[in-house]
């Protein structure tokens, strides 16, 4: 998944903790092998390969993960889409732009994108991308999925607490050895050295999106890395978004999409979950969260 896993587990003693450490590493190893778009022999390169030839039969896993995925397009008019795997990259973020890309090359930029042609047939359980040169891919929801499926696994084994964080999508369960919940530090988007809240983790899983380390500005506007799928330009107006819940996969969706969406409709959006709590905070520094985590509305 091209991407950093943190485990920690409580257990009885370190050979036990290693072993099933050794076990979610095998688990993320199989995720990542099934759904990958950079390995060229998993099972989502091969429906990519087809784009626009045949429909490719995947297993039910995969086929449920796309089907979850299509939900979220759904959901957020696609503001959130897995086949932003075609976008071309014609933002850079590593401080060599100089300039805009023209309004014609973002638009051609999406070309391929547009979630609607992804066909899924339960029946067969085949995903066909309809149009040639289009791609689908997991980035963000893939590291939510591997950490939830590390915990649950962990769960059914008896192992009673324990965090997996695959690059800041964490899944955790149980409390501390003395029994205190686990607590997650909040970053200031506005100044990255301090920390905006520390929140216990009373939810399962949280994951946070920001733009506070990669962006670029252009007459003064400040342009997030994480791209409007269905516009090709970034996403403006939200530095940071922190999303909390029973689920790192949906979490991800959750935070990915508010950034794209921006708060006002991000904020109507997920004010629909209750079961799911948000730290969002604009560009100007305004904060805005969920009643119950008990954080000051105001601005930084």
């Amino acid at each position: 998944m091209g991407s950093r896993f943190d485990i920690t587990i409580v257990a009885a003693d370190s050979l036990a903790a290693e072993r099933h450490i050794d076990m979610m590493i095998a688990e993320v190893t199989r995720i990542e092998n099934l759904i990958s778009d950079w390995k060229s022999d998993t099972q989502i390169s091969r429906v990519n390969q087809n784009a626009g030839i045949a429909p490719v039969q995947v297993d039910p896993e995969v086929f449920a993960l796309t089907e979850r995925a299509l939900h979220f397009s759904r959901l957020t008019n696609g503001a959130f889409d897995i086949s932003f795997a075609a976008m071309d990259r014609i933002w850079k973020f590593d401080g060599s732009m100089t300039e805009m890309p023209s309004p014609e090359a973002v638009k051609k930029s999406v070309e391929r994108v547009g979630y609607q042609n992804i066909v899924l047939d339960r029946t067969h359980s085949t995903i066909f991308l309809k149009k040639k040169g289009m791609k689908i891919g997991f980035g963000a929801l893939g590291e939510g999925y591997a950490a939830d499926r590390c915990r649950d696994m962990m769960l059914a084994l008896g192992i009673k607490a324990g965090i997996v964080n695959g690059s800041g999508d964490m899944s955790t369960w149980g409390k501390q050895p003395d029994g205190s919940d686990w607590v997650i530090g909040i970053t200031n988007p506005l100044r990255k050295d301090t920390l905006l809240a520390v929140v216990p983790l009373r939810q399962s899983a949280v994951v946070t999106s920001g733009s506070y380390e990669k962006f670029v500005v252009f007459n003064g506007k400040r342009y997030a890395h994480i791209i409007n799928p269905k516009t090709g330009y970034p996403a403006t107006g939200v530095s940071s978004v922190t999303v909390f819940g029973p689920s790192a996969e949906t979490a991800n969706g959750f935070s990915t999409s508010l950034m794209v969406l921006g708060k006002d409709a991000g904020l109507k959006l997920i004010r629909k979950y209750p079961q799911y709590q948000y730290i969002l905070v604009t560009d100007e520094g305004q904060i805005y969260s969920s009643p119950d985590l008990g954080i000051k509305k105001g601005s930084l």
